[in-house]
């Protein structure tokens, strides 16, 4: 014990030590059991190197984990548990859009088809709007303190469609769907979002978990995203100033207010360099740099050598040289055929 002299003696069942270097404190050591065994019997003439833990008194070495009793709603009642902050909009009866802001609101369905999934009151607006309508859009809004003061409003419960959106502060704009020129059957989306799912309610799927609330599936048929953060995720990121501000929600705590935080800067980490470059990271980044683009395994496997940095100037290469030969399906022949043009290009 950091060369003081301390003698040992047992007190519950533990070894303790008495030492007069600390005013002659109690600290408890928990020691394997077969160590205790073997120091039951007599004196104890070893000497124990161990970091202990001091407190001011006799001390317990357990953990400082409670628990606590859980409540419904126990994401925010008895826990802590960040969430997002999105409007979603829908269509009521008389075709006006309604707005309810939601933050149980997250992806359920990510590789084959894409879905999200949302939680509500299966009484609200929202949710009777998509059973009746079966559409709805997700819209992502900035962080803005006015935003979250103005969703708190429009989610207070009660309130029909006409009136709540007399409140709103949001623009609305028609649908980007597509097919949004069959006597607008869809629901207006928020100007000031950042990005947008335009959904349809997957009525397969179970939607009253338990009473009182519905658990909708909503199958993502489009994303629209401002254009400067769609160009981030094609291009990549560098230092965490490409991604959008998005709120956090807290939750509705003390029966008064709903807690946000203000997002922060992100940060990266870099994996590790043991782990090199696979084929599935190739051909993970591969299918996001053009999803319109696809890539055989093969195909992939020819830039397995090519470092992180260069793989988007490569993936943009291959891609524009695809289009312009009207090509969507990347395949050893093509990057072969790809190689040997810049090789030609580098001898003349």
């Amino acid at each position: 014990m950091s060369g003081e002299s301390s003698t040992p003696y047992f007190r519950g069942g533990s070894i303790c030590l008495l030492n007069p270097s600390f005013s002659n404190h109690l600290f408890k050591i928990s020691i394997l059991d077969n160590f205790l065994s073997q120091t039951r019997a007599g004196p104890i003439n070893t000497t124990i190197d161990l970091d202990i833990y001091i407190d001011e008194a006799y001390t317990d070495m357990s953990n400082d984990f409670e628990d606590i009793r859980m409540l419904d709603n126990f994401y925010q009642t008895s826990s802590f548990f960040p969430m997002p902050v999105v409007l979603v909009s829908t269509l009521s009866e008389e075709g006006l859009t309604n707005l309810g802001p939601y933050s149980l609101c997250f992806p359920h369905i990510i590789a084959g088809r894409y879905a999200m999934m949302l939680i509500c009151r299966e009484d609200s607006n929202t949710a009777m709007n998509i059973k009746r309508t079966g559409v709805c859009a997700i819209n992502f809004i900035p962080d803005d303190k006015k935003f979250m003061e103005n969703c708190v409003e429009l989610g207070w419960p009660g309130d029909t469609t006409e009136e709540k959106m007399k409140r709103s502060i949001f623009k609305l704009l028609p649908s980007m769907r597509p097919d949004n020129g069959n006597g607008g059957n869809y629901p207006e989306i928020v100007k000031e979002s950042i990005q947008i799912f335009e959904c349809t309610w997957d009525q397969t799927a179970p939607h009253q978990l338990i009473d009182g609330c519905d658990n909708f599936v909503l199958n993502v048929d489009h994303i629209f995203m401002k254009k400067k953060y769609k160009e981030s995720i094609i291009r990549g990121f560098s230092d965490g100033k490409e991604f959008p501000n998005l709120p956090i929600d807290w939750g509705f705590r003390d029966n008064i207010y709903f807690w946000f935080a203000e997002p922060k800067k992100p940060y990266k980490i870099r994996i590790p360099e043991d782990r090199g470059t696979t084929l599935n990271t190739i051909t993970y980044a591969a299918k996001r740099f053009d999803p319109s683009i696809t890539w055989d395994d093969e195909a992939c496997a020819m830039i397995m050598n090519v470092p992180r940095v260069f793989l988007n100037r490569v993936f943009k290469g291959v891609v524009e040289q695809a289009k312009a030969e009207g090509i969507t399906h990347i395949t050893p022949e093509f990057m072969a055929k790809v190689r040997d043009k810049r090789n030609d290009e580098k001898g003349n």
